[in-house]
């Protein structure tokens, strides 16, 4: 079934391969994802090749996000990762690209909250930023949204950026919302400065961490011949490392609160502890926007949104001078590296 792959996949196979077989694998809502068997030298080798991704303008950027940001996981990750092993754009249809892995046969069983927690540990106390700085250097996707990711000194500068480009992203597709936007003005003003400074002023610092940026448990699973927890479908970026539980506050994902307490109980919470939850209700904001956006069943996403935002303006409605964290001047991070 060689005419199934594109020349430009073929081209990035092991030299010498037979292509035996190219059998559908995998439901995804972006692109479609296939099983390649081939043979080298009588030996039976297997892939996973995800195209026509996203038909349009992005689709170039999406699978180098995809790359980049799983080659960056596999460098503290090796035995949690599907490696990436190549991305291209079609030969026949240069409007769509393509995405290549090793094949692994995963398990939809949901990972204990300690076998999660142990690989989370790992990667985000052992990953350095580059610069040591909050951002990545390439674009990455969640779904078909692009993810801000330019470089910032602070955590504080890079979510708040984020946020606001979530809700001008989401509003582009379900329309505009005057007294939404009215909200989240008084939302930035004061509870962001409140949440986030703190993080990085009164002599407390937060190390940028890699994290998996889109972590339920679809993206993480069961290697069901290794029973290694692997991690897929990310789109990193080095931030707070809190930022990767911000989908655990979610019902309809199956990693919960158990999920979380564990990871509290192997890694304190950043300073302030008392602001946790809170900051864990403020990102997982950035999920459910992106949510409202990319299924029209959960645009009802939007309104719990305006209510968390409510909730916390009412809670914090001193911003950050209601704080006793500290300092609101921003005071120079210990750089990293």
């Amino acid at each position: 079934m060689d005419e199934s792959l594109d020349p430009s996949i073929i081209a990035v196979l092991q030299v010498g391969c037979k292509v035996i077989s190219v059998t559908p694998h995998g439901k995804g809502s972006w692109s479609a994802g296939y099983k390649v068997d081939v043979d080298v030298n009588g030996e039976e080798k297997e892939y996973f090749v995800k195209w026509q991704i996203l038909y349009g303008n992005n689709h170039q950027e999406m699978a180098l996000g995809e790359y980049e940001s799983q080659k960056e996981l596999a460098k503290y990750l090796p035995d949690n990762v599907i490696v990436p092993l190549a991305h291209g754009t079609l030969e026949n249809d240069p409007s769509a690209s393509f995405y290549l892995t090793t094949f692994r046969n995963l398990s939809d069983r949901t990972p204990q909250p300690a076998q999660l927690v142990e690989v989370l540990e790992k990667l985000h106390n052992n990953s350095l930023s580059p610069n040591g700085k909050f951002g990545f250097h390439v674009t990455t996707f969640n779904g078909v949204m692009p993810i801000v990711h330019d470089w910032c000194d602070t955590w504080e500068e890079y979510f708040a950026r984020q946020l606001q480009f979530d809700i001008k992203w989401e509003q582009s597709i379900r329309g505009a919302d005057p007294e939404f936007d009215a909200v989240a003005d008084e939302f930035f003003q004061r509870v962001i400065p409140r949440l986030l400074r703190p993080l990085e002023t009164g002599g407390r610092s937060i190390k940028p961490s890699l994290v998996h940026g889109n972590l339920w448990h679809g993206n993480a699973q069961i290697d069901m011949a290794t029973q290694h927890l692997m991690l897929f479908d990310s789109c990193c970026c080095y931030a707070h490392n809190e930022f990767d539980l911000g989908m655990m506050r979610q019902p309809r994902y199956r990693f919960t609160g158990e999920h979380a307490d564990r990871y509290r109980e192997v890694i304190r919470p950043s300073e302030p502890v008392e602001d946790f939850d809170d900051r864990n209700a403020l990102y997982a904001m950035h999920d459910n926007l992106i949510n409202s956006g990319l299924h029209e069943h959960r645009a009802f996403l939007r309104g719990q949104v305006k209510e968390e935002m409510q909730r916390l303006i009412a809670k914090h409605p001193n911003g950050i001078d209601g704080s006793n964290a500290g300092s609101m001047y921003l005071i120079p991070r210990k750089r990293i590296g």
